[in-house]
């Protein structure tokens, strides 16, 4: 289920924040590029690889967890190959921190931010970083990372990106969560079940029997942490007129039409 998508064509929901005197709060652009295909891209970036001792902030807006217990971001960036930049030897990075606060409200507006209340997700590192030629010839070496971040207990969070002196575009940030979606197996309907917080142990959940069907054995299933229906057990069976037609018990009026004729039969 997703709970929010950024690009930074909506940069609303995305704030730079300035927390010391070393951060710089007009380090991170919202910046709009053409891909190879000539399609227009929209990004965050920050490329202040020049300057030692980089702590550039980006914050998201609120971030509601609804039902969701783990919560997984996916970033979608690019980001510099420190040895295609002359004279940075030291100063470059090819990093940077997610962070997060979780909350029960928004923020008040003019919160100071303070980094120390928001907890560390991960470093983030790219599979492919970009070179000055991929700059001419418009090649986009575009990454995708998937975190989970969690556990998540209160009703919201804000998600936090730290820069400490890489050359980065931020294309999307994705936050979404898993569930077991709603299903009919063995004549029974089992609802919507979100997976516990602790990966390792399974929900049951218990089905109930469709129109027209009765249970032989109490149906369960067992909805997983990735959001799979697991082990099945019990059924329901179609009661006494019906018969199982795509997972639901129909025929009811059939077979008051065939035991009509019967009677009529026997009746000459």
């Amino acid at each position: 289920i997703l709970l929010f998508v950024l690009v930074s064509s909506l940069g609303i929901l995305l704030i730079i924040v300035c927390c010391t005197a070393v951060c710089n709060s007009s380090a991170w652009d919202a910046i709009t590029e053409m891909d190879e295909q000539n399609r227009p891209i929209h990004t965050f970036q920050v490329c202040h690889v020049m300057e030692p001792n980089q702590n550039n902030w980006l914050r998201s807006g609120w971030i509601q967890r609804q039902a969701a217990q783990r919560v997984y971001v996916e970033l979608r960036f690019t980001l510099r190959d420190c040895n295609s930049i002359p004279w940075v030897s030291g100063t470059c990075k090819e990093t940077f921190n997610l962070f997060y606060l979780q909350t029960d409200e928004p923020l008040p507006a003019g919160t100071r931010f303070r980094p120390i209340d928001y907890a560390k997700v991960d470093t983030i590192a790219a599979d492919e970083s970009f070179t000055q030629t991929d700059l001419g010839d418009r090649v986009l070496r575009l990454n995708t990372e998937v975190r989970e971040v969690g556990p998540v207990t209160q009703k919201g969070f804000y998600l936090a990106f730290q820069d400490v002196g890489a050359c980065i575009a931020l294309v999307s940030v994705k936050v979404f969560y898993k569930r077991c979606p709603s299903t009919l197996r063995n004549l029974a309907a089992f609802p919507d079940t979100v997976p516990h917080m602790d990966s390792s142990s399974l929900v049951e959940v218990r089905g109930a029997c469709v129109e027209n069907a009765e249970e032989r054995d109490t149906p369960k299933l067992y909805c997983g942490a990735d959001g799979d229906w697991l082990v099945p057990l019990g059924r329901c069976v179609c009661s006494i007129g019906h018969e199982e037609m795509d997972g639901y018990c129909r025929g009811e009026k059939l077979f008051w039409i065939f035991l009509c004729a019967c009677v009529c039969v026997f009746l000459g």
